[in-house]
């Protein structure tokens, strides 16, 4: 179930069913999945310290029945060692929720059938009164161990009747005692049946809040995170922006000193692209602008930052770098958006788009900042449009020549 349905089951559930306990089977799955570790730790502990209580009933056994104080020494210890540890084991190793539920139940039912068997055992006068303690049983599947309200209720079931099996036969109890003893046990299985209803219902109430939260939280995290995207983000061109530039450009820079590195920068400016806007419309426009940033984005590092300036403007931050190689990597793209050959009409029917590209490259040094950089880069671009556009204009350094270019002019100028 993805987080849309699940979000739209956990609001039903809490709209509507306020008595029921079973979600539905998405949210059931979730919630024994999410609770499924912390309970059988849970149930573990209390049935470590359970098992632990009812042993010292011996305490009890042997002064109040030494007549049968070794069947009960058998009895009790047999049942801890060969049953409820190796139960507990179990759940502590991990089985199903249902398993979990009936193994932990079982031990309730186990306990009950060796108290019993224990108290008919002895004929010492007055044993019956162990009746009397035989709630506490109840006390532990329905509060201590918490079981699952339905596991709670066929349990507490089983554990009347076998009580019953045993206390009406024997002769020993006085009447007027066993009708005392079978209401308390009955009124304390409802009591704690209540109880346990109450905190089942309880715990599935505080987790599907929590989960509505967290399901939420998480939306509102996505929408965070697309609200941030969007503040650093060119909407046309989803390349980063003026904003992004600006926190990311002294970082990259301070990096660079830091590590002793150079810095490149190169700013990019379409050429003709006002004769381009009138010709085709801005909307036409606008499509171009996405052409070039992608062949700009596609034909740059992914450790390097490529935004668009504002305009017909981009900027490429190109991270430890060098002069040739910032020439290399310029064009390469002045190349890429060349190779497109998207008509400009707009200056004549042979032209296609091209670009200008200034490129600096700087060592952060003592005496040198961050604006030393961008200038240069702008002078070089400036440089390149008044040689005749279509060139890629290095600040610095002595001139350099290349091949052909499909855009009509050839060649890398240098300042």
């Amino acid at each position: 179930m993805d987080n849309d349905a699940l979000l739209k089951a956990v609001e039903d559930e809490l709209d509507s069913h306020p008595w029921r306990l079973r979600f539905t089977e998405g949210v059931e799955t979730r919630f024994e999945a999410d609770t499924q570790r912390q309970r059988s730790h849970h149930m573990v502990v209390a049935g470590l310290i359970s098992s632990s209580i009812y042993g010292l009933f011996l305490i009890n056994d042997y002064s109040f029945r030494p007549d049968a104080f070794t069947t009960a020494l058998l009895m009790r210890l047999g049942g801890i060692l060969f049953f409820a540890l190796p139960v507990l084991w179990c759940v502590y190793r991990g089985v199903v929720p249902s398993a979990r539920e009936a193994l932990m139940a079982s031990t309730v039912v186990v306990a009950t059938t060796i108290s019993c068997l224990i108290f008919v055992t002895s004929t010492v006068p007055y044993s019956y009164l162990d009746v009397f303690s035989f709630g506490l049983l109840f006390l532990v599947g329905n509060i201590v161990y918490s079981l699952r309200f339905r596991y709670a209720v066929l349990t507490t079931a089983s554990c009347m009747m076998v009580m019953l099996a045993f206390i009406l036969p024997y002769s020993a109890m006085p009447s007027e005692v066993k009708r005392l003893a079978i209401f308390t046990l009955i009124a304390t299985a409802l009591f704690t049946l209540v109880a346990n209803y109450r905190f089942e219902r309880s715990e599935r109430t505080s987790y599907l809040h929590v989960l509505r939260e967290k399901l939420q939280a998480g939306y509102y995290l996505k929408d965070n995170q697309k609200l941030s995207h969007l503040s650093v983000t060119d909407s046309l061109t989803n390349l980063a922006n003026r904003r992004q530039f600006d926190a990311v450009f002294p970082m990259l820079w301070q990096d660079a000193a830091n590590n002793r590195l150079c810095l490149g920068l190169m700013i990019l400016d379409i050429d003709h692209f006002k004769a381009y806007n009138d010709y085709y419309g801005h909307p036409q426009g606008d499509a171009c602008l996405r052409q070039v940033s992608q062949a700009m984005r596609i034909n740059s590092r992914d450790a390097d930052l490529v935004g668009r300036f504002g305009g017909e403007e981009f900027v490429v931050l190109i991270v430890n770098t060098s002069p040739e190689a910032a020439v290399t990597a310029a064009e390469r793209i002045r190349y890429s958006i060349g190779a497109l050959q998207i008509p400009n009409r707009g200056v004549s029917a042979q032209s296609v788009i091209t670009v200008s590209i200034g490129v600096a490259v700087l060592s952060p040094s003592h005496g040198l900042t961050l604006e030393d950089l961008l200038s240069q880069a702008d002078n070089a671009l400036y440089e390149a449009k008044r040689h005749g556009r279509n060139r890629t204009w290095l600040a610095g350094s002595a001139e350099v020549t290349t091949g052909e270019d499909v855009g009509g002019s050839e060649g890398v100028s240098a300042q």
